[in-house]
């Protein structure tokens, strides 16, 4: 195999507070978030299985705008993400993500509200084998998604992380008098 035939991603660490999360991005946009606190491997794994053809290159000033946009909404000072995006799914997929992130900051929406959205009332089991596949934590919000019984559910940080995320953004909603619940 050729090296000059590989596409890249690039890679770095964000640290900030207690995070510390992996950020990778194409040369066509964000790509992948890793879940709080989980080593290289998690990321490593997710390209050899994804993007078999791409090579991960470290580069802490190419993710620059992607880190600095991340730490904004850990700080609570971003609601929403402008960097180009580059997910790598089946339409399906793509389809969960883009209504994930449709779901505003601060509030939740149940598996059910997701398939509704997507026009496949039936397919809510399916919608959260979508949503666990989800590459890009915190900027495509599935930490918003929980149990149609108010209940969080599966995450693939993590519960701990998705109860972080959720009360990062209940908090900073709460001071901006906005509605919290779905």
């Amino acid at each position: 195999m050729e090296i000059k035939n590989n596409q890249s991603v690039y890679w770095t660490r964000l640290v900030h507070e207690d995070w510390k999360i992996y950020v990778a991005a194409t040369e066509k946009g964000l790509c992948y978030v890793s879940s709080q606190n989980q080593p290289f491997d998690e990321l490593a794994e997710w390209v050899k299985n994804r993007l078999p053809n791409h090579v991960l290159i470290q580069d802490d000033e190419k993710l620059k705008s992607y880190v600095i946009e991340l730490i904004e909404y850990l700080q609570g000072k971003r609601q929403s993400f402008t960097v180009p995006a580059d997910l790598h799914g089946t339409p399906f997929q793509l389809s969960v993500w883009d209504a994930l992130c449709k779901i505003p900051y601060g509030r939740t929406y149940s598996y059910s509200d997701i398939a509704n959205h997507i026009e496949k009332p039936d397919a809510v089991r399916a919608v959260g084998t979508a949503i666990g596949a989800n590459p890009a934590l915190i900027t495509v919000p599935c930490h918003r998604v929980i149990g149609k019984n108010g209940a969080l559910t599966g995450y693939r940080g993590g519960l701990e992380m998705k109860t972080k995320l959720l009360s990062l953004e209940k908090e900073r909603s709460n001071t901006e008098g906005r509605i919290t619940n779905a």
